[in-house]
């Protein structure tokens, strides 16, 4: 069968595109087969293949997933988001400047993001307590200096882990309301990149579902961070060991 694949950040970097077209000859084939025929076929960057999950209709795929010829495939290296898109190659990678859900509450946007317009999503009457993370970009980290950076994101599975994180927070502290907007493309040094906004009648809630927040989206959401030196550029990944979007936090 032939499968087309959608590569991101530093796996389509290394073999050059961002969307494979790979033919599989043996069946049944699952997740873990096909990562590992793709790690076999394309040598130069099996290390990157096999660190990385496969995604099976805009859903992370465990090891024994049956693939089927129409699924909507794409490989998740490791995220770095919070610190460019579902459908075709070009809605994946729209040039549309917005997207969001359709509650309006978890954004993807080109644009500079805005602070008040997304806590104002989390304002209600009967919260008492409303609390902004703000990820901005950093110039220093220890002596390397970042120009600036740069967010790839497969948009539409995005949105839906963002979502997510939505609903596990209403599950974890019934009442709280959290938005997030995350930019992507370049992101100069001290402009945001990402903005977590959360509300709740008391404040320990406030900060114990901001800090899951942020947490659970650099573990799930299918963002990629590319940072640009002046000597050069690296994109970066999970830094906590062992990536597995699947684990509970």
């Amino acid at each position: 069968m032939i499968l087309t694949i959608q590569l991101f950040a530093g796996i389509a970097e290394r073999l050059g595109t961002s969307l494979l077209e790979y033919e599989y000859t043996e069946s049944p084939l699952t997740a873990a087969l096909l990562k590992e025929s793709l790690a076999l076929a394309y040598p130069e960057a099996a290390s990157q293949i096999r660190s990385s999950f496969l995604a099976v209709n805009q859903e992370y795929a465990p090891a024994d997933t049956m693939i089927k010829p129409e699924d909507e495939l794409a490989l998740i290296p490791p995220v770095s988001g919070g610190d460019g898109t579902g459908g075709s190659e070009d809605e994946h990678r729209s040039s549309l400047s917005e997207h969001r859900t359709p509650d309006g509450m978890f954004m993807i946007t080109k644009s500079p993001l805005s602070v008040e317009e997304t806590t104002a999503l989390v304002i209600t009457a009967n919260h008492g307590a409303a609390l902004t993370f703000v990820g901005t970009t950093r110039e220093m980290t220890g002596e390397q200096r970042t120009v600036h950076l740069e967010y790839e994101a497969y948009v539409p599975m995005a949105l839906s882990q963002m979502a997510n994180i939505g609903s596990e927070i209403s599950e974890r502290w019934p009442g709280v309301r959290c938005a997030i907007s995350h930019r992507i493309g370049q992101v100069d040094v001290a402009e945001i990149s990402v903005i977590i906004a959360v509300s709740s009648p008391h404040r320990s809630d406030c900060y114990d579902a901001s800090r899951y927040a942020i947490e659970r989206l650099k573990q799930t959401v299918p963002i990629w961070k590319k940072e640009i030196w002046d000597d050069g550029s690296e994109w970066k990944g999970h830094q906590l060991g062992p990536w597995n979007p699947l684990d509970n936090l």
